[in-house]
């Protein structure tokens, strides 16, 4: 009797979620039956590892964080989020601390040793070795969002005028290569960058060529101080695994490899969201409450005082509200609808501005195009909500002012949304961290003013 197919392939199991993962965790730590555990974390990938720790209650992740190999230590906390880590390496003893950072790379230990305590920072860097003390001060010696302060110095350099056949024998040698190697860099005598050696072209060329007859010599390079941005940028643009980092000389001085540009992507990606609430990239959902109130509480203070603006707006027009009681139930939809539409456009100018896809040249077609979009927009929908105001109070004249009103507040929030981002940028501000704080006002303040003091004039 023959089974039938399964479409499953024999001797393999579905690969389990990190949601499976953290409640195995959890039923395991109950009874504190943590050495079954222990065996399954050793064999997780450590970047799992990670995500399962801060997806962990705290106590559970002091639990969890013990059953943790030693020698893994090191590779989950450069896993870990900013503040998922900082909280963890703050509640452990100083001596499981400095033992668990002292294992990171140098530019992951780097970001460590800069958001340490003043305590736990001394007792690393005493515990480093010179040369390792040396490489993690040259890391924090570059701004922190260049591409100096995440790369690392692992790489395999040849001379663009050996044969492949001496190539090979020198890899046979070696026995192992730095991770995420994509080719060999080449360099002159000096030190000099001059291109990359593909490891496909090492296996698949004559062993008699030289290097400089099948190297890379265009191969992509930045410069220790490129932004982070633009290095993101070129691993999405070009598809790299690796990125040689060079000084003002060429000097080949580093690389930064797939793993830091997928957390630069990431990073990228997540920035306006987050901070377009208040938040940080790596906020941590799982933070004590007194630390992520106090986090919020600002911006929420900013929005509260705006809050008040707009009401002092309304108050302006406390006659007119009195003798019309119907614009007091319709004012909240011009405000509302300029917000939405607002937000539209505030999202696709920071999005444009982080991809560096706004410049001088197109900012104008850009700003047309948003102001045609709003006028459509609000022709449409003032009609829409022009005749549901005259269904509902049967007044032609508030109709007209709320028709009237939305256009103005759609006009202004479509100039507000790319303006307000435009002008902190310019400013040296995060557009995404109070541009949302900006065009809520903006749009509150104008929607109000327009249809009150268009009902003023018109209607009493």
């Amino acid at each position: 009797m023959t089974e039938e197919p399964t479409g499953e392939i024999p001797g393999t199991e579905p690969i389990p979620s990190i949601e499976e993962r953290a409640r195995l965790v959890h039923t395991s730590l109950q009874p504190n039956d943590g050495s079954t555990l222990a065996e399954a974390v050793a064999a997780w990938p450590t970047g799992e590892t990670a995500a399962v720790l801060e997806a962990l209650p705290l106590p559970e992740r002091q639990q969890f964080w013990a059953l943790v190999p030693d020698e893994l230590r090191g590779q989950v906390l450069a896993w870990l989020g900013d503040q998922v880590r900082a909280s963890l390496l703050e509640r452990l003893e100083v001596e499981d601390a400095v033992a668990a950072a002292t294992t990171m790379e140098a530019p992951d230990l780097a970001v460590v040793v800069e958001e340490a305590s003043d305590e736990l920072r001394e007792a690393i860097l005493e515990s480093l070795s010179p040369d390792e003390r040396a490489l993690v001060e040259e890391a924090l010696a570059f701004p922190e969002d260049t591409a100096g302060r995440v790369m690392e110095r692992k790489w395999v350099a040849v001379r663009a005028d050996v044969r492949l056949e001496v190539v090979r024998r020198y890899l046979g040698y070696r026995g192992s290569l730095p991770h995420r190697t994509d080719g060999l860099m080449v360099v002159d005598r000096a030190g000099v960058y001059l291109g990359k050696l593909p490891l496909e072209a090492i296996l698949t060329k004559s062993a008699d060529a030289t290097v400089d007859t099948v190297m890379d010599g265009g191969a992509d390079c930045v410069t220790a101080l490129t932004p982070l941005r633009d290095v993101a940028a070129l691993f999405q643009r070009r598809d790299l695994v690796s990125l040689p980092v060079v000084d003002d000389a060429r000097t080949l001085v580093g690389r930064v490899i797939l793993d830091d540009a997928i957390h630069l992507i990431r990073t990228e990606a997540e920035q306006p969201m987050m901070h377009m609430a208040g938040l940080e990239v790596d906020e941590d959902l799982l933070a004590p409450i007194r630390a992520s109130a106090r986090r919020r509480l600002l911006w929420l203070g900013v929005n509260l005082a705006t809050a008040f603006l707009a009401a002092w707006v309304i108050g302006l027009f406390e006659a007119t509200l009195s003798r019309i009681v119907a614009l007091a139930v319709l004012m909240p939809i011009v405000a509302s609808m300029g917000g939405i539409a607002g937000s539209q456009t505030l999202t696709l100018a920071i999005r444009g501005l982080a991809l560096g896809q706004i410049t001088d040249a197109n900012t104008r077609w850009l700003a047309v195009k948003e102001v045609t979009i709003s006028v459509i927009n609000g022709i449409v929908w003032a009609l829409v909500v022009g005749a549901i105001a005259w269904l509902w109070f049967r007044s032609p004249g508030i109709a007209l002012v709320l028709g009237a009103a939305m256009i103005l507040n759609l006009l202004a929030a479509a100039a507000s949304g790319l303006a307000v981002p435009l002008m902190l940028r310019r400013l040296g501000l995060d557009p995404a961290l109070s541009g949302s704080v900006i065009l809520t006002t903006v749009t509150d303040v104008v929607g109000f003013m327009s249809f009150l003091g268009l009902a003023t004039l018109f209607l009493v």
